[in-house]
């Protein structure tokens, strides 16, 4: 029999020891697979804010730091590493301010204009949508543009659509080929308006739903028509979702709807919590914040099943992640990204496996220099955080196909503040191997993990941990936390592996 038909027949067990050495069977049933885990679940995010764009991404042609066509090298080669599924632009709040004209034909004739929803900072318009729709496609990912519903009007984002999408035959197709682009791009999702709720116009859910089958039913593109997304609620408050779902037409109109869900250590707007020098503590409250993901995704599928459309109609986790504290005289949502962050995100991605076939695309909040962020820069100089090490240990995921999981983890700390130690997720690849992965979010104890063999003969990965629970990257020593080979070999049928405190495993078995 092949390693892949045995992997399929294969129950696996694994035993995880807990500092008191109590031990927890873990079960991977392959025979009822939950779905495809679509690689858009490891979906990125950038928006015009910050240092996010420019000095992040964009620094012209004519800059001292290596580029192709306006984008800093450095920062492709590793965003190409990760083989990105999509890109979410132009926001977030700054959408429903953005008007596409500013940002088209040559850059040395763009007016520049401010971007009041970030603290009125001067946008140069140098990124534009010739920019981002030709980034996408060097980095082979799909689109998802987000049409100004705030401040646009109807036919202001037609036009858009039309300038994108049309081959030829108008004054819009015509200009985009003036403007050095013949082909058409494509849109793979669109959604219409942000966070109406708040900073998209703080509308009443009744409201935005009209506006919205107005709009959808005007917007067209050409060619193969994109998923279209709801702006649904925030965290666990599902009602506003619930009512823009009421409006009658949202079964033919919409695809699925948004959630936006962030992790603040201290669950405080006002005083969100440090990105490092923090306590174990506040490790716990961050880490059980983050596991209420789960709850809020549940509730949310919930509720659509409740209004019983016809077609499939997904949910679309558009901006999740760590938001803490900007670090003072830093651009706006800069964050320092801690081995704690790595934890979230590897956390995070095992949820979302287990809704494989409901949550069909995530996108963290944001590629570069901005909130969780993939990479930091300043001036030329760039580094990798350990969120980016976990979008690259996890790329084996893309594609899989996602296993039930069950097991009683040991539990780390106390009261309101107690959550499970151990975090696990599988999944089986087309060419039928097995890919396991592990967080350990106990930031003080390291635990044991048994794993049977079948005929498998190696587990081969890589593990990501550290020293301190607020360890990370800085651009002088930039390699404070990066992943280590780890391979295992079966003994008498079995493979026992430790996973470190404060840990992310991502692993196959291969003969």
């Amino acid at each position: 029999m092949k390693l892949a038909a045995q992997l399929r027949a294969l129950a696996v067990s694994v035993t995880a020891i807990s500092a008191a050495h109590a031990q927890t069977e873990l079960t991977i049933d392959q025979s009822a697979p939950i779905g495809t885990i679509q690689p858009e679940v490891y979906g990125q995010f950038v928006e015009h804010l910050g240092a996010g764009i420019y000095d992040g991404i964009w620094v012209g042609e004519d800059s001292d730091i290596p580029n192709t066509d306006g984008i800093r090298d450095d920062v492709f080669a590793a965003l190409d590493r990760l083989e990105i599924p999509v890109m979410r632009w132009p926001g977030g709040c700054y959408a429903d301010l953005y008007h596409w004209r500013d940002g088209i034909g040559p850059r040395n004739e763009r007016a520049g204009t401010v971007n009041m929803a970030w603290g009125g900072t001067p946008e140069s318009n140098q990124f534009g949508t010739h920019e981002f729709f030709n980034l996408a496609e060097r980095l082979g990912a799909k689109t998802y543009l987000n049409v100004n519903l705030g401040t646009g009007t109807p036919g202001e984002a037609q036009a858009w659509l039309e300038y994108i999408t049309l081959p030829e035959g108008s004054d819009l197709a015509n200009e985009r080929k003036a403007n050095g682009r013949e082909k058409p791009w494509k849109i793979d999702y669109l959604s219409i308006g942000n966070e109406t709720w708040g900073c998209g116009g703080n509308m009443r859910p009744a409201f935005y739903a009209d506006l919205y089958a107005q709009w959808a039913t005007l917007l067209q593109t050409a060619g193969e028509a994109p998923k279209r997304i709801l702006s649904g609620s925030h965290e666990g408050n599902i009602d506003y979702s619930d009512e823009v779902l009421d409006h009658p037409g949202m079964g033919n109109l919409a695809d699925g709807i948004s959630l936006h869900y962030y992790t603040l250590p201290n669950g405080d707007w006002a005083d969100k919590g440090e990105a490092t020098d923090f306590s174990k503590a506040q490790w716990a409250e961050t880490i059980t914040r983050t596991l209420r993901m789960e709850d809020a995704i549940e509730r949310s599928l919930a509720m659509i099943d409740s209004h019983n459309f016809e077609d499939d109609f997904d949910l679309y986790v558009d901006e999740w992640g760590m938001w803490v504290n900007t670090e003072e005289g830093a651009p706006a949502l800069y964050q320092q990204n801690t081995i704690r962050d790595a934890v979230v995100a590897a956390l995070n991605f095992n949820l979302f496996h287990q809704h494989a076939d409901r949550v069909p695309m995530t996108n963290i909040a944001q590629m570069v220099n901005v909130l969780q962020a993939m990479i930091l820069t300043d001036g030329g100089k760039m580094v990798l955080t350990p969120t980016y090490h976990v979008f690259d240990m996890y790329r084996p995921f893309q594609g899989a196909t996602a296993l039930p999981v069950s097991f009683e983890a040991p539990t780390y700390g106390s009261g309101d503040d107690a959550f499970p130690a151990l975090s696990a997720s599988a999944a089986r690849t087309e060419d039928g191997t097995l890919v396991l992965a592990f967080v350990n979010a106990d930031p003080e104890a390291a635990h044991g993990v048994t794993l049977q063999a079948g005929d498998a003969r190696r587990a081969e990965g890589r593990v990501l941990s550290a020293e301190e629970i607020d360890a990370h990257n800085t651009f002088a020593s930039p390699n404070e936390v990066q992943p280590e080979e780890m391979s295992v070999r079966a003994k008498n049928g079995t493979f026992e592996l430790g996973l470190p405190a404060r840990s992310v495993t991502v692993l196959k078995l291969v003969q």
